[in-house]
């Protein structure tokens, strides 16, 4: 009976990286592939529900100067309310307006203790210990 495909050629059984140059020719197929086509980066874990979340690695001293700027924003905002209702929402907003004050005084200081040599060496031993983050 005739077939109509031939056989297929014979291989040579020879591994492709007995050959140094194959060995070359082949990292360089994989340094190419993985640039066009980068390995798949792992998925991050879901939050618990979570809307904002903060970076686990951001210092103290960008934190603390975020929470004043957005207390000094709260005041503003609570404050420009106050400015356009009357009666008990009006207390409502400067209440609101003082507390965020309040909060803000308080950032402010911390932010003033960072400063101090006491508190810098007591963050620097926490930032080297493993349990702190």
């Amino acid at each position: 009976m005739l077939k109509v495909t031939p056989n297929p050629p014979d291989t040579d059984p020879v591994s492709p990286y007995e050959n140094p140059d194959s060995k070359k020719l082949n990292d360089a197929a994989e340094r190419a592939l993985d640039h066009h086509f980068p390995p798949i980066k792992p998925k991050q874990p879901k939050r618990n529900g979570q809307l904002f979340s903060v970076c686990p690695d951001i210092n103290t001293d960008a934190l603390l100067a975020n929470a004043s700027e957005d207390s000094r924003s709260i005041s503003a905002i609570a404050a420009d309310l106050a400015d356009d209702v009357e009666g008990p929402q009006r207390s409502v907003a400067l209440a609101i307006s003082r507390m965020a004050d309040g909060v803000h005084l308080l950032v402010e200081r911390m932010l003033d203790h960072l400063d101090e040599p006491e508190m810098a060496a007591i963050l620097a031993k926490q930032s080297l210990t493993p349990s702190a983050r």
